[in-house]
């Protein structure tokens, strides 16, 4: 390019495009499907300012890793020109196999692929496209470079997804609590033999960024009318499915029509049509196919249509240990009474899962802190903020849903 672009973002303020195929990925089509998929699904029904995308957090993600190479080069370590390239072009792409709605529909839409994996099919796809430039980026993002730490900016329990979406969110979704230092986390970033350390005077930036990390995940990701709308989501298509493999009209777009009625658990994004009709998918196939069914024959799909766009969700309690089975099935029963359908579709609208959560793993990729010594310590072992249970133990909440009409009826 002969001069840089420039985008303004409300979360880091101006953001620089300097690299030409940093540029041509971003204006890519496959990119730019990212402006139309909310990167928190249906949060916005609980908190009506989340209605950012993919798009934003990618171009953030994209600008925090240059931030985070510009310091570790200050630090007098070598990170070439097209390594930094690459570096950012993987922040880009590391989001863009999202669906719809983003994690909400996630095993839903192409079986059980996560969206890592169809990331990885259309980065390929990409690469061929551009004559093998992205050879590099990809690299990176598969953790095969020798420089292994900037995998580690990629994906890691401290990377620069992770501080840009906690801030994002935080931002668009107005609780204050997400807040974290972002900018001080990066000034204390540093490479130990290849490994993303942190100097420890940034001990307390980084208790901060797991304790906000822990608050938005049960505040936002996790609450429980969000955990309810998107379980709404998730029965809808279900049922459509269902349908449409059964032979009943179903109306919906070219592409979301394909997911319908083909069972992709098996191949995955390796069918060359699905990764076709994927890239043309957005959230507004799901929304204009909501407010299609909320007409239709079946009375199952058309009910739980209008319970989604009529924001009558269902009712969502929560404990620490698991619901009766006999107490959910009685739940079921009721709600077939109610609706005036049968069991197997009652429980469509009444059923029982869990959530779980981990504030930080000591395993695999420990957050590590380099004291004035030069020695390594983990993180929860050097806190005096957190004791090492609080760390490491794992919270599970265990849900239930099912229509609020059951309570009145009862009554």
């Amino acid at each position: 390019m002969k001069k840089h672009k420039i985008v303004n973002d409300p979360v880091h303020g101006f953001i620089s495009i300097r690299s030409a195929l940093a540029y041509e990925i971003i204006e890519h089509p496959y990119f730019q499907r990212l402006r139309s998929v909310k990167q928190l699904g249906l949060t916005h029904l609980v908190y009506p300012g989340a209605c950012h995308t993919r798009f934003q957090h990618a171009l953030g993600a994209m600008h925090l890793m240059g931030r985070a190479v510009e310091v570790l080069r200050y630090k007098g370590h070598e990170v070439s020109r097209d390594e930094a390239e690459a570096a950012e072009c993987a922040m880009l792409l590391h989001d863009i196999g999202h669906g719809p709605f983003s994690h909400a529909l996630e095993f839903s839409i192409v079986g059980k692929v996560a969206h890592e994996d169809i990331s990885a099919a259309m980065m390929r796809e990409l690469n061929r496209e551009m004559g093998g430039r992205l050879s590099l980026t990809m690299a990176i993002f598969d953790d095969r470079h020798p420089k292994r730490f900037l995998h580690r900016l990629v994906s890691s329990q401290l990377d620069v997804d992770r501080l840009d979406y906690l801030c994002r969110d935080s931002y668009f979704s107005g609780v204050a609590e997400g807040a974290i230092g972002m900018e001080r986390i990066i000034q204390m970033m540093e490479v130990v033999n290849d490994e993303l350390v942190v100097e420890a005077k940034g001990i307390r930036s980084i208790e901060k960024f797991l304790i906000a990390r822990s608050l938005m995940y049960w505040q936002v990701y996790l609450h429980k009318t969000v955990i309810a709308a998107e379980q709404l989501l998730v029965n809808i298509f279900a049922r459509a499915k269902a349908l449409a493999r059964q032979g009943a009209p179903v109306a919906a777009t070219e592409a979301l029509q394909f997911f319908l009625t083909q069972d992709l658990s098996a191949v995955g994004m390796d069918n060359s049509r699905a990764l076709s009709s994927f890239v043309r998918l957005t959230d507004s196939d799901i929304d204009c196919a909501v407010k299609a069914w909320r007409d239709h024959p079946d009375k199952t799909l058309r009910t739980l249509c209008r319970m989604l766009t009529e924001r009558k969700l269902p009712k969502v309690e929560i404990r620490r240990e698991p619901f009766a089975r006999d107490q959910i099935a009685a739940l079921q029963q009721k709600t077939a009474r109610l609706l005036g359908i049968s069991a197997n579709e009652a429980a469509c609208f009444t059923q029982a899962s869990a959530l779980t959560n981990r504030l930080y793993s000591p395993t695999g990729d420990p957050i590590k802190l380099l004291q004035s010594s030069g020695e390594l310590r983990d993180i929860y072992e050097a806190s005096d903020m957190l004791n090492a249970t609080a760390f490491r133990q794992e919270t599970t909440k265990h849900f239930l849903c099912f229509p609020k009409e059951i309570l009145s009826a009862a009554g």
